[in-house]
């Protein structure tokens, strides 16, 4: 009998449980996925249009009632000929006027706007999210977001504004309704001025309320945005080979430049005036040329195997091997090859040297 299971491979899949990388952080940036509260931008840009318009209230009241007066006194007073033939200066009077009145409200707008998005985000110009992405326009993925959890969440806060805000609302008009009522016996202009200074209390009042449940969301959305980007271990070993290349490839590079190294070391033994030994233990060759080198220069240096192919080096060359153990050790722990010898060991390896040039004169 044949059993066949059906497995999830999705139920082996890492878990994410690492932060994300500065790698990935970049990347994501770059492609405009970046951490941004839209309710931040919203209220302060709320609040901000309120707060202009009650510091206009005075001058936008003024321009308004003066156009309105306008079309009354000299356009609805004519016969219908001649306003139609008059259309023109009054949509241009009341296109002035409005931009007039429109043109603080929409500057403020924009800079609050761009202010508050670069508090979030810094400078970003990328056009990468306007690219055109296939899976968006999978009606299975557009299911799935639209009864994710996501929102339920961007549900959940559009019901909790709509109630703060109506809520809100209700207690101001509440508290004024005998205002209200008081004004069905005031002129146009008193009017106007009660509607405007009603509408401004409400619309700053609802821009704080918005403004601290734009702060809620905020953290939401960074608790949100970090959870996205977390990364599983396997993913951040990856991205560590990706970086910083295979350590096993690294490895074979190292030896590979070590084994060069050696060979280049090995090349110079020849070029020696002197191998200093321990004598089985270390081996390090000597170069002084008074018209080329300031000082001695320690050309070839090697611990137990690599010493013993020095001396071996140096004796097929005919180059002079001189035992001094207090001194070879001293030269290894201290000189790379390379660099010239300390000036505290200048006389020990000068006593050395006339030594060595001592017995190839006597030669």
């Amino acid at each position: 009998m044949e059993y066949k299971f059906l497995i999830d491979l999705q139920l082996f899949t890492e878990e994410k449980t690492e932060d994300a990388t500065p790698k990935k952080k970049k990347e994501a940036r770059e492609k405009g996925n970046v951490m941004q509260s839209k309710e931040v931008n919203s209220a302060f840009v709320l609040l901000a249009v309120f707060i202009m318009i009650n510091f206009f209230a005075s001058f936008i009241g003024i321009r308004f009632l003066n156009i309105t007066r306008y079309i009354y006194q000299e356009y609805l007073t004519q016969d219908f000929m001649f306003t139609v033939k008059n259309l023109q200066p009054l949509l241009i009077n009341g296109i002035i006027v409005s931009l007039i009145v429109v043109a603080p409200i929409a500057i403020t707008s924009l800079i609050v706007g761009i202010g508050s998005s670069y508090l979030q985000i810094g400078f970003l110009f990328t056009v990468k999210p306007l690219a055109m992405d296939i899976k968006k326009l999978n009606p299975i993925e557009g299911f799935k977001r639209l009864f994710s959890l996501r929102s339920v969440v961007e549900l959940l806060k559009s019901l909790l504004r709509l109630i703060a805000i109506g809520f809100l609302s209700y207690i101001y008009i509440k508290e004024n309704i005998y205002t209200i009522f008081q004004a069905v016996g005031m002129d146009m202009d008193m009017i106007l001025k009660l509607t405007l200074k009603m509408s401004v209390n409400i619309g700053i009042r609802a821009g704080v309320v918005l403004i601290v449940l734009a702060v809620l969301d905020y953290f939401y959305q960074r608790y949100d945005y970090n959870k996205k980007q977390k990364m599983s271990k396997q993913e951040v070993k990856e991205e560590h080979k990706q970086t910083e290349g295979n350590p096993q490839i690294k490895s074979k590079i190292k030896e590979k430049q070590r084994q060069m190294s050696m060979q280049r070391m090995m090349q110079d033994v020849p070029k020696a005036d002197v191998i200093i030994t321990n004598p089985t233990h270390f081996a390090i060759g000597i170069k002084y040329d008074p018209k080329e080198l300031d000082a001695p220069k320690v050309i070839a240096k090697g611990q137990d195997l690599i010493a013993q192919n020095i001396k071996k080096v140096a004796k097929e060359n005919h180059v002079p091997i001189v035992e001094n153990k207090p001194l070879a050790r001293t030269l290894y722990d201290r000189v790379e090859v390379g660099q010239f010898v300390p000036v505290e060991l200048y006389q020990a390896v000068a006593e050395v040297l006339a030594y060595v040039y001592r017995i190839n004169n006597n030669i």
